[in-house]
């Protein structure tokens, strides 16, 4: 991975980085072997200048397999990141305070082969989706315990926050 992209600050480390599995790419690669098949039998068929068509099918999976190749996923100390882009480039930075939940879903082959997507829901703006990476629910308990979000870290018993929230409902109705 090119870190010209990630920008850490001093205290702040990689915990977890990634890519999509390159079968991602599997759908533009059938896409533009089935053009490029086609314009290849149509260049024996009618037209041999109908075999330049097959650029385009060549173009197409290119395209799908860069597009796979060139997203990065990180996770640091302080924020998750989203990297991606073939021509351009799209960083994505949401610091943990923004990361509001997490979660991961596999599908049938995911859970088969050990992939799935991790998307972090954020505070403020779109959520962020880390598609078909290698054991999602691994990443996504990184992500969840940088934020705090296990329910087990919560300090106290159900009673004494019950009594928290006693007292915070006498303070409310004494200043009402």
């Amino acid at each position: 991975m090119s870190d010209s992209w990630l920008f850490l600050r001093d205290d702040e480390t990689v915990v977890w980085e990634g890519t999509p599995r390159l079968s991602a790419a599997i759908g533009g690669v059938a896409v533009g072997t089935v053009i490029a098949g086609l314009s290849l039998a149509a260049a024996a068929t009618t037209d041999p200048r109908l075999g330049a068509a097959s650029l385009v099918g060549l173009a197409v999976i290119a395209w799908s397999v860069l597009r796979v190749r060139r997203t990065n996923y990180v996770v640091t100390t302080r924020a998750v990141w989203l990297k991606r882009g073939v021509l351009g480039r799209t960083v994505r930075r949401v610091g943990l305070p923004q990361v509001q939940n997490t979660a991961y879903s596999q599908s049938v082959t995911g859970s088969l082969f050990g992939y799935g997507t991790v998307t972090v829901e954020v505070a403020g703006g779109p959520d962020l989706a880390f598609r078909r990476i290698d054991d999602p629910e691994t990443v996504r308990r990184t992500i969840t315990s940088r934020i705090g979000g296990d329910s087990a870290d919560v300090p106290g018993t159900v009673d004494q926050w019950r009594e928290v929230l006693a007292i915070v409902r006498d303070l409310k109705a004494a200043v009402e």
